[in-house]
């Protein structure tokens, strides 16, 4: 395959994938990379080390996430705010990857250093949140509390869909989740 194949990316995340699935410890990026069809150094272009193969584009998340924070209206309560902010982060759910997805769960889920990897890309996330919650002028707890709101709104949605049948609809389980959560939190008070 060509240095300059456009698929390069997706095909070093195929690859780790394929191969953590049967032993992550043991597997290294120059295997990796030979799975793909590249060289060693292509896999380093394009990922720091071989932990992050399977989490390249989380940022994307804290992204969207902080900028429907900053473009929400003023009025916004609190459950429309998370309701937004879920919202905008519903695009990176793919359908055409979604079996791809519950495999790397899967993977991450059986390997404590992956596990500490995804703590850390969530922790980064929810930073990222409760900094932009604080621009927006939510202080102390209150700030704290919604960021945990959206993350928890965002990992249930996610995790139904990895578990729900192909043809579900990724927006039906995210109002789902919304509906759930606005009906706890009214109990709670």
């Amino acid at each position: 395959m060509g240095r300059w194949e456009p698929d390069t990316r997706e095909r070093l995340q195929n690859a780790a994938l394929e191969l953590f699935e049967r032993g992550y410890d043991n597997t290294t990026a120059a295997e990796i990379a030979e799975r793909a069809g590249t060289a060693k150094s292509t896999f380093f272009r394009h990922f720091a080390d071989k932990r992050e193969v399977l989490f390249a584009g989380t940022s994307l998340i804290a992204d969207r996430a902080v900028a429907a924070i900053a473009a929400a209206p003023p009025a916004v309560t609190t459950l429309g705010l998370v309701d937004e902010v879920l919202r905008s982060i519903l695009p990176i759910f793919d359908p055409a990857k979604r079996l791809w997805y519950g495999r790397r769960q899967a993977v991450v889920a059986h390997t404590p250093e992956l596990r500490e990897r995804d703590l850390l890309k969530q922790h980064a996330q929810t930073a990222a949140i409760t900094g932009a919650l604080r621009e927006r002028g939510l202080t102390g707890l209150t700030a704290d509390l919604v960021a945990a709101l959206i993350g928890l709104a965002f990992h249930v949605t996610y995790t139904r869909w990895l578990e729900a049948t192909a043809d579900q609809d990724v927006a039906t389980l995210a109002a789902e989740v919304l509906a759930e959560l606005r009906t706890t939190v009214t109990a709670l008070t």
